[in-house]
């Protein structure tokens, strides 16, 4: 790793990026194959709290089932009370108090040990993602590599960022450095299992506070297994503790706790503003308000201009709307094309779209996993009735599951949608996708920008006039020209959207660890150096 300069004003951490496994290679899809095959044989087991190094057993349980195969129970899991959270709080404000004072060196070797403890186990993290969480194989093996990432890239912006800054005049010495702010809740969502929970959780450690580590429901024995890995490397008891429960019964406590010094969540707007008025209304016992971290999701439109590419145009469109069955926050759910190549655009992606195979995620041959519960398939199921009603259908694959009656929705495709509809502006959380026809490139960027949210963008277009508009009037958190909108890379592509769609700044960037820190000037007069008065006697 190094630190080069990267223009006025800035300076851009490079090191490299976990590379992704070669799945075309035969003895990696060997490794995935007994990967999946050995996290089999472990299905089953129970999973405890951990609160300052200590199991805690409860009566309440969590039950984790394979989306693929819901009678498959992936395993038990306790279930943490609002008790619970009160003994995880003061734990890791015990542990805060030693954990802060940790030179930041020692800091950055930690998140390197719990880098390499995933990469020593990282067939076996991606096979317990296939499985709790419906992650086909690449998705569940890219899930691992940005956790590594994470991991890698905070350690060294750390050593960066804590630099001490100066700006000395004559007679007097300034100097700029940061302190932690307490006690982190992390609370993460299921589709990025570990990545999210792991970069949430190490941007907090290192900076110098201490995480109660609330993973979502569906994804718990994941994080089980990372903070697993979180002990083996070695971390004082109380620095991060395990909280696993029902999230609106441990959600609320946690976030209101006056332990609690800032909240990093992932996951749905309607959380995501509970968890900020929760936090605005309450107050910590070190610094008062709460600081919220929040990425709260996204209605993402590709636009595709009349002179686009349209092979590249499809290939973006299908990977950003149905990979991982469209459970995504940056997923693209409409396409906006302009109506002059409309016909031939849709004619494409029809026929692309019905090659689609949906089938249980452990097949490597498939193209869609299942969602993630039976909740989630009735809400999308719902979306499709509503396109069926107001709008045209264009693609509905019926899935065949085989048997294994899993929770399988196919892709669909609705054109004619109204673009004030509750299709075009609802984030449905699944591979179902809108299209919305434009007259025009003005057009066009207006209906891109009319929902609340402002995640991701795309523009498929040869035009460079074009592409210099899309960056001026496309009002996204990341925009991605001529290529798919999903898969940001961390230090690569900083991901993160505005508006309703996110509090705080961008994931993977040089600046996000700045969220986790106060800053403090100190300022010294000089002109009495070399004055020591005479120490009396006691």
């Amino acid at each position: 790793m190094s630190v080069e300069d990267g223009g006025p004003g800035q300076q851009v951490v490079r090191f490299q990026n976990e590379p992704l496994t070669d799945f075309s290679r035969a003895e990696n899809r060997a490794a995935m194959e007994m990967a999946l095959k050995e996290v089999r044989m472990g299905f089953g087991g129970d999973y405890p709290l951990i609160i300052n190094g200590k199991l805690v057993e409860t009566r309440s349980r969590i039950t984790s089932r394979n989306p693929s195969k819901p009678k498959e129970i992936i395993g038990t899991i306790s279930c943490a009370t609002a008790d619970h959270v009160d003994s995880a709080v003061e734990a890791a404000r015990r542990a805060w108090e030693q954990w802060r004072k940790v030179p930041v060196d020692h800091r950055a070797e930690y998140l390197h040990l719990i880098a390499d403890g995933m990469r020593s186990r990282r067939f076996e993290l991606a096979a317990w993602m296939v499985f709790e969480c419906g992650k086909p194989w690449e998705e569940a093996d890219g899930d691992v590599a940005e956790a590594v990432d994470f991991c890698m890239y905070y350690a060294a912006c750390i050593r960066e960022l804590t630099k001490s800054l100066h700006c000395d005049f004559l007679g007097e010495e300034n100097s700029v450095w940061y302190r932690s702010r307490g006690v982190a809740a992390v609370i993460a969502p299921w589709n990025f299992p570990l990545a999210i929970l792991t970069g949430m959780t190490v941007a907090a450690l290192v900076t110098g506070n201490t995480v109660v580590m609330k993973p979502a429901e569906q994804s718990s024995v994941v994080a089980a297994i990372l903070m697993d890995i979180i002990q083996e490397a070695g971390l004082p008891n109380g620095a991060v503790n395990y909280l696993p429960g029902i999230g609106s019964e441990v959600g609320p406590p946690l976030v209101g706790h006056r332990g609690v010094n800032l909240i990093a969540f992932t996951g749905s707007r309607e959380v995501g503003l509970e968890i900020n008025r929760r936090a605005a209304e309450s107050v910590s016992d070190e610094f008062g308000v709460k600081r919220v971290i929040a990425e709260m999701g996204g209605k993402n439109a590709i636009i595709v201009d009349e002179d686009a590419d349209l092979d590249e145009a499809i290939q973006g469109i299908l990977k950003s709307a149905f990979g991982y069955a469209g459970q995504k926050c940056s997923a693209c759910s409409r396409v906006i094309v302009l109506k002059s190549v409309e016909e031939a655009l849709l004619q494409r992606l029809k026929a692309a779209t019905e090659s689609l195979k949906v089938g249980p995620a452990e097949n490597p041959a498939v193209d869609l996993g299942p969602v993630i519960d039976e909740d989630s398939i009735e809400r999308i199921r719902d979306y499709i009735a509503i396109g069926n009603e107001e709008a045209t259908p264009l693609v509905a694959v019926e899935p065949d599951s085989n048997g294994d009656k899993g929770y399988f929705v196919g892709p669909h495709i609705f054109t004619g949608v109204d673009p004030e509809s509750r299709l075009a502006i609802h984030e449905i959380f699944g591979p179902v996708l809108c299209v919305l026809t434009a007259r025009n490139l003005d057009h066009a960027f207006t209906l891109a920008n009319e929902t609340d949210y402002a995640l991701t963008g795309g523009v498929y277009s040869r035009s460079p006039v074009t592409l210099q508009r899309a960056r001026e009037e496309f009002l996204v958190g990341n925009l991605y020209l001529n290529r798919g909108i999903t898969g940001a890379i961390v230090q690569r592509q900083p991901f993160g959207g505005f508006a309703f769609s996110g509090i705080g700044t961008k994931a993977g960037g040089p600046d996000y660890l700045l969220q986790f820190l106060l800053p403090v000037t100190v300022t010294e007069n000089t002109s009495r150096r070399g004055f020591a008065p005479a120490t009396k006697e006691s």
